[in-house]
């Protein structure tokens, strides 16, 4: 095949994408391999990609590319998650620009839109992936409203409601009023806001006097139902037992006394508002309390609000601060910093509401999937630092809210035959919830007159939170809810690592491990690799109002899918976040540039039938001992998931040990042909280089490695095989790493005498350090030396440098002007001589010594030891040239 002289990545990608789709490669079915499985944390069916997944699914790629080549039964389970809130907005969104309301449609109606919706842009996000280089099993790829997916959770459902450990209960939880649902507590982001404390007046009945209460929500007086003091506060001793006056609605509450109410915080006189802070709620309880609800679903004021009925929340507060003013009920308004909780996904301002909502008990489920991370270590956290967050969301675990006022996703199975709040029952089908509720009718009142049929039950509006769905994701996939004992799961479960971000570490990742204990008894996976955020260089996180997120399509389309993936890499360490700097995309580009330069200029060398030189077997022996030893570090970073420093060690040994050494060391001279021997080792060791590389650079690795050598579709490098690690001659590796200081030596003296490189010079050295003449032949080769003499003394008239204590000369007469060279080097020494004073002035001084940090003194001491080693060398040089 003609290579062509440049790499184009646009030419190479889809390619091979294609080519490996074509032969299924991709694909796993269970047979007697040892299964390697992943399953992708589903991104919204809303998506677009972004850096976030660029970076999550590069390092899935990197991590089931190397087990397929290490010949396990590699399967990537991927899929979108129907993203209830997300995915509702948007698709009441695009409604409202076509002048539909939602709330004119009735649920099939809304449904068949969203459907719609989900269509037309569901798949959006998945083949994008593929223009990463992604290798999922896409014949397996699942949607959580797939029929069957929905199946399983609300089997899950109703197993747990009939375990006892779902239950309806009437709460104070955390409203959207934006997207109109409740919220789990972990779906609140809490932010410092910027507001006002308000001191405020209310009369005592049958009083002129007045009691201040301060809020920073003026506008919930109108729910007040009382005021409550702190028994022990001297202050309000006559408060007792006295009733005050709401001030605009002129209600008359009553003054009570708890020990809750802190006699620090504002005037010590606390108002009550049950229906809108989960305290005061608590309170009412407590003390009976009447509940006013003054809100309506979208935060405007109910008829409770009065002459404010209908407009929102905090256009109210203004006014009604103001009415309040003008009526004499201020005392006085302070700036506060108050701590407000914001919805995840729409950033409305939440709102504590009152309501009827579906409940799952999780502090005995959470028990096993605590022990599991934090004991037993079943499940492994990469990195470690995250079992202390995992701990403190586990040990504090509270009831899950899974209900959601919400139409897309999967419809609660709680179906109502009667008015009452107890006439339900909970069933899988509505044919089987006919039956339950006719069963518990005749067991509540006897003998029924008349059976109820379909048409006599109302399911629950509400829709299932999407985490109830996607923490089913590892058994759901592979259908283990629906039939627990099918060849899939019993195969594939448990997976071996997750690759997700340490943000839903809770939401998803330690729910699923709940899960996997209550439906397999069994961990869901036993790696878990959290990564970073995704940051710009000064360290904000990347998102679209911002602008400073890079467009991942353009991004693959200026410096290939290779150059990305590794450019990600380059810039990401386990679990920190990563500052993301284009720049590195272009050094991944430059990169694939170098590999494929180093394959053209091997396969431009004439092979011929020759003897091979002493210095290419040396070579050859050196570097395989180098991949050996790198290899050994390779696979210790991938066993603790530092996916970066395997790519550096990777990029380390490719681009320097290989590129820059071993082909010099192996080149034929100019116009002269490569020994055979040479040649198919030379190939031997690129094809294993390429088989490291080809997690982190799919692409170009497959496009030399079928550029080499005609291979069957048997043959491709995607399932080829993981090199074998075997011994290291770390011996041989040392000593290349002393010889190479040497060349570096010799190269230095060439560029400052400007000596051409292709006239031989002479060579002598001092052996001090008893080194072996293993890599004589290659110093001499790419020092181009006549020869190298061993010498017990200094050799007069040459230019000398050392490598520990081995000293080197290289013959200077004729070579160079000696006087110019001799006032050179009297400057370098007097320069250095004057370094050394200053040094071991400051290393006499014994406050600095003793006071200075110990690695400052001994970087002093290091300058110092530099200093006199160089003088020496310096005055040898002199002493030989005068």
């Amino acid at each position: 095949m003609q290579i062509p002289s440049k790499y184009d990545a646009s030419q190479v990608e889809g390619k091979w994408y294609d080519y490996w789709m074509k032969n299924n490669y991709f694909h796993s079915t269970p047979d007697e391999r040892e299964p390697y499985t992943i399953v992708i944390p589903p991104p919204n069916v809303t998506g677009v990609l972004h850096m976030g997944h660029m970076l999550n699914n590069t390092i899935q790629d990197v991590l089931i590319r190397r087990a397929r080549l290490q010949g396990k039964n590699a399967c990537w389970v991927p899929g979108t998650d129907h993203a209830s809130i997300a995915t509702e907005a948007k698709v009441v969104a695009k409604l409202k620009e076509q002048g539909i309301d939602k709330n004119d449609l009735s649920r099939d109606e809304f449904l068949k839109h969203a459907w719609d919706w989900t269509h037309e842009f569901g798949g959006v996000i998945l083949e994008q992936l593929k223009k990463l280089g992604c290798s999922c099993d896409w014949d397996r790829t699942k949607f959580t409203m797939d029929d069957d997916m929905s199946e399983a959770v609300i089997k899950v459902f109703v197993d747990l409601y009939n375990k006892g450990l779902i239950y309806r209960g009437y709460r104070m939880v955390n409203w959207d009023p934006e997207a109109q649902t409740t919220l789990s507590d972990e779906e609140v982001e809490y932010v410092e806001k910027q507001g006002k404390l308000y001191y405020v007046n209310y009369k005592l009945e049958g009083s002129n006097k007045t009691l201040t209460i301060a809020t920073t929500r003026p506008e919930t007086i109108l729910g007040d139902t009382a005021i409550c003091i702190n028994p022990n506060d001297e202050r309000h001793q006559a408060l007792k037992g006295k009733r005050a006056i709401v001030p605009i609605c002129e209600r008359s509450i009553p003054i009570i006394q708890d020990d809750y109410v802190d006699v620090e915080f504002g005037t010590g006189c606390l108002k009550v508002t049950p229906a809108h802070d989960e305290n005061d709620k608590g309170l009412g309880d407590k003390h009976g309390l009447e509940v006013i609800d003054i809100f309506n679903s979208d935060a405007t004021l109910n008829s409770f609000g009065l002459h404010y009925q209908g407009r929102d929340r905090f256009e109210v507060r203004k006014d009604i601060v103001k009415e309040l003013e003008d009526k004499g009920h201020i005392l006085k308004i302070e700036d506060y910093n108050n701590r407000v909780g914001i919805s995840e996904r729409t950033k409305a301002i939440i709102e504590p509401r009152l309501s009827d909502q579906w409940f799952l008990k999780m502090q005995e489920l959470a028990k096993p999937a605590l022990k599991a991370v934090l004991e037993t270590e079943d499940i492994k956290l990469f990195p470690k630092k995250f079992e202390n967050t995992y701990r403190h969301w586990m040990e504090n675990i509270r009831d899950w809210n899974i209900s959601r006022q919400l139409w897309w996703g999967q419809q609660i199975p709680a179906y109502y035959y009667g008015d009452g709040k107890e006439d339900f029952v909970v069933a899988e089908s509505i044919e089987e919830a006919v039956e339950l509720a006719n069963k518990k009718l005749s067991v509540t009142s006897g003998a029924v007159e008349k059976s109820l049929v379909v048409g006599d039950l109302r399911q629950d509006s509400d829709a299932l939170d999407t985490w109830f769905s996607s923490w089913l994701w590892p058994m759901s996939v592979f259908d283990g809810i629906r039939n627990p004992e099918n060849e899939d799961i019993k195969y594939y479960y448990p997976t071996n690592d997750l690759v997700t971000g340490p943000d839903i570490l809770f939401f998803w990742v330690a729910r699923m491990i709940v899960a996997g204990y209550e439906y397999k008894n069994e961990k869901p996976f036993e790696n878990v690799y959290l990564t970073g955020l995704v940051r710009d260089k000064q360290r904000r996180k990347m998102s679209k109002s911002l602008g400073n997120s890079p467009d991942a399509l353009k991004l693959i389309s200026d410096y290939g899918a290779d150059g990305v993936r590794v450019g990600l890499l380059l810039s990401s360490a386990a679990g920190n976040d990563l500052m993301f700097d284009e720049a590195l995309c272009n050094q991944g580009k430059g990169f694939a540039n170098k590999v494929w330069n180093a394959f053209r200029l091997i396969e431009g060398w004439e092979v011929a039938d020759i003897e091979q030189p002493q210095s290419s077997k040396i070579a050859i022996e050196w570097f395989e001992a180098k991949f050996q030893q790198a290899l050994n570090t390779i696979e210790n970073h991938y066993s603790k998931y530092r996916i970066s420093d395997a790519l550096m060690e990777t990029y380390k040994l490719i681009w320097n040990d290989f590129c820059s050494w071993f082909l010099e060391m192996i080149k034929p001279a100019y116009q002269q042909a490569i020994d055979k021997k040479t040649y198919d080792a030379a190939i031997a060791i690129l094809e294993n280089n390429l088989k490291i590389l080809h997690p982190f650079m799919p692409f170009i690795t497959e496009e030399i490695w079928q550029h080499i050598v005609e291979r069957n579709t048997n043959e491709a490098l995607i399932i080829s095989k993981w090199p074998e690690f075997n011994e290291v001659s770390t011996s041989l590796v040392n000593e290349f790493d002393f010889a190479s200081e040497v060349i570096s030596g010799i190269r230095t003296i060439r560029k400052q005498k400007n000596i051409a490189f292709k006239d031989a010079i002479g060579f002598s050295v001092i052996n001090n350090e008893n080194t072996k003449a293993t890599f004589d032949a290659i110093i001499s080769k790419l020092g181009n030396l006549e020869a190298i003499n061993y010498v017990s003394e200094a050799v007069e008239g040459a230019l000398t440098f050392r490598v520990k204590s081995n000293e080197y000369f290289i013959p200077m007469a004729g070579a160079i002007d000696v006087g110019a060279e001799v006032e050179k080097l009297t400057e370098e020494l007097k320069y250095t001589e004057g370094f050394l004073k200053s040094v071991q002035k400051k290393l006499s001084n014994d406050r600095f010594v003793n006071n200075a940090p110990k690695q400052v003194v001994a970087s002093e001491k290091k300058k110092e030891a530099d200093a006199l080693a160089k003088i020496d060398t310096l005055k040898a040089s002199l002493a030989s040239l005068e």
